[in-house]
């Protein structure tokens, strides 16, 4: 049975225009905080991302800022986590947070949020990955990605047996106890497989 210890949390780098967007991250921060649960996450200041990472901290947290060297500035790089990582590009930004995280979640956030996400379902209908991705539905905010999933299948683009899976949670009390059930049937080797398969692969 593997143990939630860190989580990729993909967000907005802006706060949107709902309160409930900066709440929730707020709340997921101190939720992780709480259960000492480290966050990794793309190293910014700014948005709910900041947001993220400052609840983590002020709760006693520990956070992990991962962010490519062209970002430092337009992200405002928040310098008091206790690891920040900064990376040559994106693709390696990406790697590195897949590789330390057990679980993602996605929060409300724009193109670069969406991008990120739909690359995890897609390693994961790929069979790369067997780590538990969860958008956090935040007043229904990926209602319209769900819808076109769907439509997608509908239209017959994914095979039967290669649909995309993935959690969702309305509320951001339930995030955590949904991850964690996830991974209840998961062993720590399992999640680490596919990972070092790849490096593998690469040399």
């Amino acid at each position: 049975m593997a143990i939630l210890k860190k989580i990729c949390v993909y967000c907005g780098s802006s706060r949107g225009k709902n309160p409930l967007y900066t709440e929730a991250a707020r709340t997921l921060g101190k939720h992780m905080a709480e259960a000492d649960i480290e966050l990794v996450y793309g190293g910014g200041a700014v948005g709910i991302m900041g947001i993220l990472a400052k609840s983590v901290l002020d709760n006693g947290g520990k956070v992990t800022g991962i962010i490519p060297a062209f970002l430092q500035e337009r992200e405002v790089m928040l310098d008091s986590v206790q690891e920040l990582i900064v990376t040559e590009d994106m693709h390696e930004r990406k790697r590195k947070m897949f590789d330390a995280s057990q679980a993602f979640v996605a929060l409300p956030g724009g193109i670069g949020t969406f991008e990120e996400l739909v690359e995890m379902l897609t390693w994961a209908q790929l069979g790369r990955h067997k780590k538990p991705v969860l958008l956090a539905n935040i007043n229904g905010f990926w209602d319209p990605l769900a819808s076109l999933l769907d439509h997608m299948q509908d239209e017959q683009f994914f095979r039967e047996d290669m649909g995309v899976a993935f959690l969702t949670a309305r509320e951001t009390a339930d995030i955590i106890p949904k991850l964690q059930n996830a991974l209840a049937d998961l062993s720590d080797d399992e999640l680490a497989r596919t990972s070092q398969q790849d490096h593998l692969n690469a040399l």
